[in-house]
């Protein structure tokens, strides 16, 4: 397959970019796996005709990060819950400061697949971090990471001293349209 070459540029306005939590603990069963929208990012896609000269650059405001549900958990999250652990967020975990990450390498993984290397920057860490990007013939693109959080040397957030946590892996998830 064909990529449909050239530049792309993506945000909230063409694509959903969201992160997975779960939960673990002696008293997980009190807590809630979030799904959190990203409400502010932008980034550019550079789909080359020769597609190792390709690239992505993207960039992301940590602190526009927005509970969309929490499932699990003994009683349905509050909006003053889910305003709570946006603070945490903001506070604690990201501390306010910018997500990026920019491509190194960009190599046809499969037909419709991408695999994307670069380094993913994250409350200030700079990581080597890879992926692959899924294009379909329309152009809806698709993309699936785990970011283990202690790599970036990030605390995981826990409460009822530490019997609840959130586990130290996050899914990221890219959904959208060229």
């Amino acid at each position: 397959m064909a990529f449909p070459s050239g530049t792309h540029e993506l945000g909230p306005d063409e694509a959903r970019l969201t992160v997975r939590t779960g939960k673990s603990g002696a008293a997980s069963a009190a807590g809630h796996n979030l799904l959190l929208a990203v409400t502010a990012w932008n980034a550019t896609l550079l789909i080359a005709e020769d597609v190792p000269s390709s690239s992505l650059e993207l960039s992301a405001d940590a602190g526009s990060l927005r509970v969309i549900e929490g499932t699990g958990g003994v009683q349905a999250l509050s909006d003053e819950d889910k305003a709570n652990i946006q603070q945490s967020i903001d506070d604690h975990v990201l501390k306010r400061e910018s997500i990026a990450f920019s491509s190194s390498s960009v190599r046809e993984a499969g037909p419709g697949r991408l695999q994307i290397d670069g380094q993913l920057t994250i409350v200030g860490t700079a990581k080597p971090f890879a992926f692959e990007l899924t294009i379909n013939g329309d152009g809806k693109l698709a993309a699936t990471a785990t970011v283990t959080q202690s790599d970036w040397g990030m605390k995981q957030y826990s409460s009822l001293f530490g019997a609840l946590k959130v586990n130290d892996e996050v899914v990221v998830e890219l959904e959208g349209q060229l």
